[in-house]
């Protein structure tokens, strides 16, 4: 009997994505003479683990009892030396380890045609930060502007749509008391993400950079706008008094009904453009948008909302579009939520390590089981399973039990008939078995 068989969907995924080779090819230059386990795989074998619901290095152990289904797997000394030596090679390590991801994602959005997240010719990308609780003392923890001990990420995910999920494409370790609106962090993890999409959309303003309020700063937006060529920017501000008193000013009939998905009229909201002089200061170009909305029952108004409506902004510089229709593209980076709640379901809980080196190569395997996450959904499942997040895939699809049978030299994995997935599951494998193999 085997268990997470499941678990063969990312394995599969693996082999025809060319994640194994790509990621062995990367880390060669790690491996020692007479090394009986390639890091590549070793580091892979760590993922794989995570995915399926680990959430320290020690977890690989769950591998480890399958050999005939994961192959050899290294031991847990072995695992620890290789994020050491990792950790001390310091970015040239997380950077092969990142070249090796691009590439791969490449290819896999290739596979993917129309469902990959470029389908409609552009790509979103959502900036956010997330809290990561530290419960004893690790290099960079601190207390943090929640009262809580631990860290302080910024992250970066590609937004797969009303129709998928998204993938993770940066990562930047931070110390707990790190401010949300650090310019400087932004624009870092905004020269990484880009870096690990196809290079086509890194022209002519395909690629879209979206956060919260706390990109909202003079020096990220700056930024953004003198890569104004090949970057469009949807940034939330904060609302000063400046601001405020201006949409105090703004007459009934300059506000727009705001829109749903659907295209339909959102109840109870509206958007305004504010110009004038408001705008000096800012970069040419950029468009500050404005939206009013009635509470939710029970929400408790700010002091920058104005009669009694709820009041939110945004910059952008994209031109030639309803304001609406802005505001909504906007509105979306809200799904940027459901990537962190299934980033801390897959490794980012807690940073199992001491040294902060050794936890960025911690967040390298948190992306790189995110990633399978992402692309295995994305290139064998259908209709709404494609939305399941992390735990859902867990819990219907890879903890399926089977069993092993081996006739005629070949081994056959043979799922237990009466599991309610076990349909999603055979068909899955057999949408990847009709793609092509790498190389």
């Amino acid at each position: 009997m085997v268990s997470q068989a499941g678990a063969v969907l990312l394995l599969e995924t693996v082999r025809k994505t060319g994640l194994d080779q790509a990621i062995s090819a990367a880390l060669a230059p790690w491996r020692k003479s007479r090394a009986v386990h390639d890091p590549g795989k070793a580091l892979l074998d760590v993922a794989l683990a995570v995915a399926l619901g680990g959430d320290c290095l020690a977890d690989v152990a769950m591998l480890r009892c399958e050999p005939a289904v994961f192959g050899p797997v290294a031991s847990d000394p072995t695992v620890s030396r290789l994020i050491d030596t990792l950790a001390a090679s310091g970015e040239k390590a997380l950077q092969a380890i990142r070249s090796a991801r691009s590439e791969v994602r490449n290819h896999v959005w290739s596979l993917a045609d129309r469902h990959a997240p470029d389908a409609d010719g552009q790509v979103t990308v959502d900036l956010d930060g997330v809290l990561v609780i530290a419960h004893f003392d690790k290099e960079d923890a601190a207390a943090t502007w929640k009262k809580t001990y631990g860290h302080h990420p910024l992250t970066a995910f590609v937004d797969h749509g009303q129709g998928g999920t998204g993938e993770p494409v940066a990562a930047l370790l931070r110390p707990g008391n790190t401010g949300s609106n650090t310019a400087a962090d932004h624009i870092t993890t905004a020269r990484l993400a880009p870096a690990q999409l196809p290079k086509k959309y890194r022209r002519g303003r395909q690629t879209l950079i979206r956060t919260d309020s706390a990109g909202g700063t003079h020096d990220f937006v700056s930024w953004l706008a003198k890569r104004g060529r090949w970057l469009s920017y949807s940034v939330g501000t904060t609302v000063t008094d400046t601001i405020h008193q201006h949409i105090l000013k703004i007459p009934a009939s300059a506000w727009t009904p705001a829109v749903e998905t659907g295209g339909g009229a959102r109840d109870g909201a509206w958007v305004a453009e504010l110009t004038g002089k408001l705008l000096d200061g800012w970069p040419k170009g950029m468009r500050l948008i404005v939206r009013k909305e009635r509470p939710h029952p029970g929400a408790q108004l700010r002091i920058t909302d104005a009669e009694g409506m709820r009041i939110t902004c945004f910059a952008t510089n994209t031109a030639g579009r309803p304001i609406a229709e802005l505001e909504l593209r906007h509105r979306l980076r809200a799904r940027a939520e459901d990537r962190i709640r299934a980033a801390r379901a897959t490794g980012l809980r807690n940073l199992p390590l001491h040294r902060a080196a050794q936890n960025k190569v911690w967040l390298q395997i948190v992306q790189i089981a995110l990633d399978l996450l992402a692309w295995m959904p994305m290139l064998a499942l259908t209709g709404t399973a494609r939305l399941w997040e992390p735990r859902r895939l867990r819990f219907r699809l890879f903890s399926a039990a089977a069993q092993l049978v081996t006739t005629g030299r070949r081994r056959i994995l043979r799922l237990t008939r009466h599991w309610p997935w076990t349909g999603e599951i055979t068909a899955a494998l057999a949408r990847l078995a009709l793609l092509p193999n790498p190389g």
